[in-house]
């Protein structure tokens, strides 16, 4: 039943990653979507049902420009938030609130399917706080999805310093509204959730005691982290699963360009992948296959096995089998005899996380010559420039996250102006290779794993998890046990 479950699990998560086209690298300039979990909740998500269960579900009316005193900065929409008190103590003794920063995605998704925030709030009587990153789920400025993401206007508050005002803004309002204002908030996120939980302890330090930041990459920035440093992990799990297997897949891409150039090329390998359109061009199929590859790397984990099911399975085609359809063997293990959709992966301009890589979210990626399982493919800055002013009519700023956040120089802004953040990883993780790797201070900490994938850590703690998982789950929180137990009431005076 295991099996079956994660092999359906994987066909459900391509499925969405093809329908959404988030979880992909664009043709060429594509970022990997950052995601936590792979989890797909509709935005008209059953709220009744939801509270029903231990949910709370609230919208806040939220000001749609913090920073500006302009007449439209006054605008309000509606930002969703959900509660939960089955475990919180109360404010008597000033149990904790955990705030879960929403990412890219509705928050009924994190709602619904509760991890290891859970185990927190059980274990310290929290408070449960989600709030949804505005853009996205029900979370929409201008009253709906399609005004709020009509033009570069429309879609100019839709930023992550924005997104921190409005969870400042919830905060308090929750605080508030239940007497806990000296009630400490421990705030939690994972992948770019968890960028946006070290960046609110740093920001508002008078509002969040803490963070939590599982797989943030805030060092995958121009001039900060290598551009190959996704795609050379992503490599790493391959080779260290299997060297057949890291080669087999190598030497298809040189196979794939080699039938592509006969003259009925493109009809064999759409026959030869089984895709459900014929193909328009190989280099289509190529940026499927290298983001395919990607999610198996990102994603794997001890209960679905991605990573050693495809490899395997290629493996055992045989050594004389012809190299494509070793590749095939290995996504018929995952995916079953289902043809394969080739997506568009190129800017979609209603898509929430494609307009914040191209303003401030810049996250370079290539690939060297010969430094990576894929084709050379190096980041160039002025042609994904050029594809976003095409679809957002707008110009990247690169550079603008390592300012606004201290990206430049980060060890020695974390010793002289943070505390109590834990940047938790698994270095099987891709995006480990833009994350903080070392301890900081006592109480800025890197805790991570040789074996982890993408926010492991987060979801849902298991009797089967091996003993590493359980250790990296245990050490963060006697970390934030220790906070808690330093923990002063702030004087109003």
């Amino acid at each position: 039943m295991a099996q079956f479950h994660y092999v359906f699990l994987f066909k459900l998560s391509l499925i969405i990653m093809i329908l959404l086209r988030t979880s992909v690298n664009g043709k060429r300039f594509g970022t990997t979507k950052l995601g936590s979990k792979f989890t797909f909740v509709p935005t008209n998500f059953d709220v009744e049902n939801a509270k029903n269960k231990e949910y709370e579900v609230y919208n806040y009316t939220q000001t749609l420009d913090h920073f500006n005193f302009k007449s439209e900065s006054y605008t309000t929409f509606q930002q969703r938030y959900v509660l939960n008190r089955k475990y919180w103590g109360g404010t008597a003794k000033s149990f904790p609130i955990f705030v879960y920063t929403g990412a890219e995605s509705s928050i009924m998704g994190d709602v619904e399917y509760s991890g290891f925030e859970m185990t927190l709030a059980s274990q310290f009587k929290g408070l449960l706080v989600y709030i949804e990153h505005r853009y996205y789920g029900t979370s929409m400025p201008f009253g709906s999805y399609e005004e709020a993401y009509k033009n570069a206007n429309t879609l100019g508050f839709f930023t992550s310093e924005q997104a921190l005002a409005d969870y400042a803004q919830i905060t308090l309002h929750v605080k508030s509204n239940l007497s806990a204002e000296d009630c400490p908030v421990i705030a939690i996120g994972g992948s770019y959730g968890g960028m946006l939980a070290s960046w609110f302890r740093l920001k508002y330090p008078h509002i969040v005691y803490g963070a939590l930041a599982s797989s943030a990459p805030i060092l995958y920035f121009l001039g900060l982290t290598p551009e190959n440093g996704y795609a050379v992990v992503v490599s790493k799990d391959f080779n260290s699963t299997s060297t057949s297997c890291y080669n087999t897949i190598r030497e298809s891409w040189f196979e794939i360009d080699r039938v592509a150039a006969q003259s009925n090329g493109l009809s064999t390998l759409s026959q030869t992948f089984n895709t459900c359109l014929p193909l328009n061009t190989s280099q289509d199929l190529k940026d499927n296959l290298e983001s395919w590859y990607k999610f198996v790397a990102q994603y794997d984990n001890p209960r679905a096995n991605y990573l050693p099911t495809f490899c395997n399975a290629t493996n055992r085609a045989g050594a004389n089998t012809y190299v494509l359809d070793k590749i095939m063997a290995g996504f018929s293990a995952l995916l079953g005899k289902e043809c394969i959709y080739i997506s568009d992966l190129g800017l979609q301009k209603y898509h929430g996380w494609h307009w914040q890589k191209c303003t401030e979210m810049v996250m370079p990626m290539g690939n060297g010559e010969n430094d990576t399982v894929f084709q050379a493919d190096p980041f160039d800055l002025a042609e994904y420039t050029k594809e976003c002013k095409q679809v957002f009519g707008v110009t990247p700023r690169p550079y603008w996250i390592p300012i606004q956040f201290g990206g430049y120089g980060i060890k020695t802004v974390l010793e002289n102006f943070a505390s109590n953040i834990i940047f938790s990883n698994g270095l099987r993780d891709p995006y480990s290779s833009g994350g903080v790797m070392q301890n900081i201070s006592d109480s800025v900490v890197a805790i991570y794993t040789e074996e982890g994938h993408h926010c492991l850590d987060l979801q849902t703690p298991n009797d089967t998890d091996p003993d590493w998982l359980k250790a990296q789950r245990n050490a963060e929180i006697n970390m934030i046990e220790g906070w808690l137990s330093e923990y002063k009431i702030p004087n109003a005076n």
